[in-house]
């Protein structure tokens, strides 16, 4: 159903750094680049995660209440993806654990833009 999701940066360069080496264990690379969007994910048939610097030119922000999630596949991969997002300079917003009994595993943080995003199983 996701085609792709953007989230704003005021930095493409760094953030392009940042999430390419944080979502290569999933199998995630740049895939498009271009002067002010890149678009990064497994291909061009599978949800992509966009990052920007907003079109209006204006100070990019982040919405309260947004949040990207993504799913690597067990709380294991979960637990080391965002031990790689804190060491590459992300911030905590919640430390890996179970939040819904045998539902939901999440482990949450934000970027160096204030993004905030979960790496999350369920089951």
């Amino acid at each position: 159903m996701l085609s792709y999701v953007t989230i704003g940066v005021t930095d493409l360069e760094k953030s392009e750094a940042f999430y390419n080496q944080l979502l290569a264990p999933i199998g995630a690379k740049t895939l498009i680049k271009m002067d002010r969007i890149i678009f990064i994910g497994k291909s061009m048939a599978e949800p992509m995660l966009a990052i920007c610097t907003p079109y209006n030119e204006e100070v990019q922000n982040c919405g309260n209440g947004n949040m990207l999630a993504i799913a690597p596949g067990s709380k294991e991969k979960c637990d080391a993806m965002y031990q790689q997002a804190i060491g590459l300079g992300a911030t905590c917003d919640g430390e890996p654990g179970q939040r819904i009994p045998d539902v939901f595993y999440g482990a949450y943080f934000r970027d160096f833009d204030g993004n905030k995003i979960v790496f999350n199983h369920f089951g």
